[in-house]
């Protein structure tokens, strides 16, 4: 292929893209490049450095992963032992893998490249034919985008010649066209309409429209359901009962969850009290056992106090002995009924 016919296909590709105005960037597009690179030979060879000018033909597989495949010529090449100072004539052939930095669009992205690439280079002295060796490619370098679809690149290549062992580079600049992509970026959202609120009558101000206000005429600042008549509250209570062993006054651990409970209850509704009520069995004298019961709802207070947190100005505490009972005395069941400390709170639940 010659040079000219690969600058054209080029150029002509920028127009005909230019003039369709494409979509540009993003995954599965097309960039089509124009170069120039100075090439750096390696000292062992018997040939001068020279300029490599070509095109490049490459498809994004993602937003940022390109796959190219370039084809460029040899100027300016000469044999350092030949003294008819003949230019020697050859290509190269590349497909290299591309990595191209940042976000699609306007600006700078910086890139890294490797890949592979076939050279062929003729009337080298002391050699017959054709020399064909393959290279291994590695590259950085900078894109610009001036436009969606225009952009500029400075690169540097570092070519190691598989067939012979040696390393050479390049270092280049290209102009090129980017069209036919579609981005993945996320399209803007746009902020949901804010909704409109109906406009009704509303003379008592309770926020019940009048068309449906089976209470009209509602005292200021009353709580109101949804036919706008004064909400009844509704009462709610939790309740605690608390065993113990045989004279003993000690909480059990295993009662813990329940006195926890009600201090949750009470901690929730700030306006409640409580009293916590003391009982035993019928073991034991009267007088003993209006210590004992005493003593057990002193220590469920003291739970209910310093463990949970509970005011100690909204729990009181009283004993009531062997007085009321709630099961029969007469069995070691009802008498494990009967030894235990009870408490019930209700409040107002709007």
């Amino acid at each position: 292929m010659k040079l000219k016919n690969t600058l054209g296909i080029v150029i002509g590709s920028l127009v005909a893209a230019t003039a369709l105005n494409a979509v540009a960037q993003g995954q599965g597009a097309v960039e089509v490049e124009g170069f120039g690179k100075r090439y750096f030979t390696d000292s062992a060879h018997d040939l001068s450095n020279g300029n490599l000018f070509g095109a490049s033909v490459g498809y994004y597989l993602t937003d940022d992963v390109e796959v190219a495949l370039s084809y460029g010529e040899y100027h300016d090449i000469r044999s350092e032992n030949d003294t008819g100072n003949k230019n020697i004539k050859g290509s190269l052939t590349s497909l290299d893998a591309i990595y191209n930095f940042g976000t699609p669009g306007v600006g700078l992205r910086p890139y890294v490249s490797a890949g592979f690439a076939h050279q062929s280079i003729g009337n080298v002295p002391a050699r017959t034919g054709r020399d064909h060796s393959t290279f291994a490619n590695i590259g950085t370098g900078l894109k610009y985008y001036f436009s969606e679809n225009f952009y500029a690149k400075a690169g540097l290549d570092g070519i190691y010649n598989i067939d012979r062992g040696d390393s050479e580079w390049s270092a280049g600049v290209g102009v090129g066209l980017n069209f036919g992509g579609s981005s993945n970026k996320a399209a803007p959202i746009e902020p949901a309409p804010e909704p409109v609120a109906d406009v009704c009558s509303d003379s008592d101000n309770d926020g019940v429209c009048d068309n449906v206000d089976k209470c009209p005429n509602t005292p200021a600042n009353t709580t109101v359901d949804a036919d706008g008549c004064p909400a009844v509250a509704e009462v709610v209570r939790v309740e605690l009962d608390v065993k113990f062993d045989f004279d003993k006054s000690k909480v059990k651990e295993e009662s813990y969850g329940d006195i926890k409970n009600l201090a949750d209850f009470m901690n929730q509704y700030p306006q409640t009290t409580t009293t916590v009520e003391g009982h035993t069995d019928s073991v034991g004298t009267d007088a003993y056992n209006q210590k004992l019961s005493e003593r057990r709802a002193s220590a469920v207070r003291e739970v209910l106090v310093n463990q949970y947190g509970v005011g100690s100005e909204r729990v009181n505490s009283v004993g009531y002995g062997e007085s009321r009972p709630v099961a029969d005395n007469a069995t070691e069941a009802g008498r494990a009924v009967n030894r235990r400390v009870e408490a019930q709170v209700e409040a107002q639940a709007k």
